[in-house]
C-alpha cells in the first residue's frame, strides 16, 4: 500500500489526474484547513469559507483530467479557492442588488396604489360636492372646470351673460371650498 502522506504535490497531482480518489483525499486533507482560513478571511463567514473550499475540491475533481499544475500544487489550489470567492462575492452582490431592486419596485408600487386609492376616494367626494351643486350652477361648473370651456364659450352655449357665468363659477369654488376644505379645494383646483 502506498504512503501518500509521503507523496510530494507534483506526485499527489498526476495521481489525481489519473483519477486516484486517495490521492484526492490527501491533497483534501492536506490543504483543506489552509484553504479555509484563507476563505474565512476573506468572507469573516463559515459556511460561505467552507462552501467555497469544497466547490473548489469539487471543481478540481471534476476537471482532474485537465489539471494543468504547473509548478506548485498549493499556488493552484490557492488559486481555484479565490475564483469561487470571487464568484460566491459576485453572486451575492447581484443577489444584495436583485432584492433592493425588489424592493424598491415593491415600495414604488405600494406607494403608487396608496395614491391611486386616495386619489379616487378624493374624487369620489369631489363628485359628490358637485353634483350636490344647484342644478345650473353646477352645469356651468362642469363646463367650466372638467370641459375646460372659456366663460364666453359658456355663456354662448347656454345663453346667459359671460358675468352670469363668472358669479356661477365663483359661487361654486367658494361652496366647495367650504364643504370640501382647503386642501381638497387645493387638490381640486391642481387636478382640473
Amino acid at each position: 500500500m502506498k504512503a501518500y502522506s509521503r507523496f510530494s504535490d507534483t506526485e499527489l497531482a498526476d495521481l489525481l489526474k489519473s483519477g486516484d480518489r486517495t490521492a484526492f483525499t490527501e491533497i483534501f486533507n492536506r490543504y483543506n484547513s489552509l484553504l479555509y482560513i484563507h476563505a474565512f478571511k476573506k468572507f469573516n463567514n463559515k459556511e460561505e469559507a467552507r462552501d467555497a473550499v469544497q466547490e473548489a475540491f469539487a471543481m478540481i475533481w471534476a476537471k482532474r483530467e485537465t489539471l494543468m499544475v504547473k509548478s506548485n500544487l498549493v499556488g493552484y489550489l490557492y488559486t481555484c479557492v479565490q475564483h469561487k470567492i470571487l464568484d460566491q462575492i459576485s453572486r451575492n452582490k447581484t443577489a444584495r442588488n436583485y432584492l433592493a431592486s425588489l424592493q424598491n419596485f415593491i415600495d414604488e408600487v405600494k406607494e403608487g396604489t396608496d395614491d391611486l386609492i386616495r386619489l379616487k376616494q378624493l374624487s369620489a367626494i369631489i363628485d359628490q360636492e358637485i353634483n350636490a351643486l344647484p342644478n345650473k350652477m353646477r352645469e356651468i361648473f362642469e363646463l367650466s372646470r372638467k370641459k375646460n370651456l372659456s366663460h364666453k364659450e359658456i355663456a354662448a352655449k347656454l345663453n346667459i351673460s359671460e358675468e352670469t357665468v363668472k358669479s356661477q363659477v365663483k359661487n361654486a369654488l367658494k361652496i366647495l371650498r367650504v364643504k370640501l376644505g382647503l386642501f381638497v379645494y387645493l387638490m381640486f383646483m391642481i387636478r382640473f
